[in-house]
């Protein structure tokens, strides 16, 4: 009786089925067992530091640099080693190695000494005072910024209240302008549900649970969804270890100051003052229309933090006519960070600001 007919391309599939099996297993104890991931690993120094904040300067990587420093701003919900999640994976390693000098403003937790802090303290104090240690370390007069989130919000800030410089460019990433816009949540912190008073009256400095559950609520099976995910690829360890950076960075929210947190929800969330240009920052309106420099907006199309119909409006909103926007598939921090970004935002940041920076 003649043999069955051997499909060698079914036999190579189940192989490499039992192989990810087995490595599946192996990894996986492995990785229940391992700690942290290392993150932020580019040489940097702490070059200033006060409170909250922390200003840091990166090592040349590259022997002739541009001449316009890169300051880049990071949300105060998070800690800023996302620009700098891992090798190959690190937006501050590819600034560096396209010629920039790199600096960092990036946040700790506010100490309840702290709990008063307010917009006018991160816009009117802590990024002026920054630059000016820039400048100290350079020699430039002029620095550039590249903004995330509530970074960029800060930053277009400082832009509309600073207007003889000397920033020079702005880049703001998932940038929300239409608070209004803000989806599930504008819900929820809708004035009708959210006594913003009582919560920063009682708690002084805003835990970072509530912020991270916030976060959390916008898309709840997030990050069991993630877990299941990263079982099934357990075997590929490209993707497990960024899978661990990412979620260390997630689960590392960063608490609010009260003050800033009830200014943030009064003026932005509920008044949408920014938008409306009639934001009052430190006896000086910040209208955007009065922001002349160039300036480069990134955005995800489907951000689910800062979503697109909040983000869009920016560059309508500023009076600058040197504007460049770019709308990229992917989600509010696949866009700035990760494989993807390393392929279709970074390069463009760097091809914008190159041009601009000499």
């Amino acid at each position: 009786m003649a043999e069955p007919a051997v499909d060698n391309k079914l036999i190579d599939q189940m192989r490499g089925m039992v192989d990810r099996t087995i490595q599946r297993s192996i990894k996986g104890v492995q990785f229940v067992s391992s700690g942290k991931a290392p993150v932020g690993l580019t040489p940097k120094d702490v070059i200033y530091e006060r409170g909250t904040l922390r200003l840091y300067h990166y090592h040349p990587r590259s022997e002739e640099i541009y001449r316009i420093p890169i300051i880049l701003v990071m949300a105060t919900t998070n800690r800023g080693y996302v620009f700098d999640l891992l090798p190959g994976q690190s937006l501050v390693e590819y600034l560096l190695d396209h010629g920039f000098d790199v600096f960092m403003i990036d946040w700790d937790a506010p100490m309840s000494s702290e709990r008063g802090l307010s917009l006018a303290d991160y816009t009117q104090d802590f990024i002026p005072t920054s630059i000016t240690k820039v400048q100290q370390i350079t020699g430039e007069e002029e620095v550039n910024m590249v903004s995330y989130c509530m970074g960029g919000v800060l930053s277009l800030i400082y832009a509309a209240t600073h207007l003889n410089g000397p920033l020079k460019n702005l880049v703001c990433m998932t940038t929300p302008v239409n608070w209004h816009e803000m989806g599930l949540f504008s819900l929820w912190s809708d004035e009708r549900y959210l006594d913003v008073d009582k919560l920063v009256d009682t708690l002084g400095i805003v835990p970072a649970e509530f912020i991270e559950q916030s976060f959390e609520m916008l898309r709840p099976a997030q990050k069991t969804a993630g877990r299941l995910r990263v079982w099934s690829e357990m075997w590929n360890d490209d993707f497990v270890r960024s899978y661990r950076a990412f979620e260390r960075w997630g689960s590392e929210t960063l608490p609010l100051a009260g003050e800033y947190y009830r200014e943030t929800t009064r003026e932005l969330m509920w008044g949408n003052k920014l938008y409306e240009g009639e934001l009052v920052v430190d006896g000086i309106i910040a209208n955007l229309a009065n922001i002349k420099i160039p300036v480069m907006s990134a955005i995800a199309e489907h951000d689910h933090i800062a979503p697109y119909k909040a983000t869009k409006p920016l560059l309508e909103k500023i009076g600058s006519e040197d504007t460049h926007e770019v709308v990229l598939k992917g989600g509010h921090v696949s866009l700035i960070a990760g494989p993807n970004a390393v392929r279709r935002l970074w390069p463009q940041i760097d091809v914008w600001l190159s041009e601009r920076s000499i």
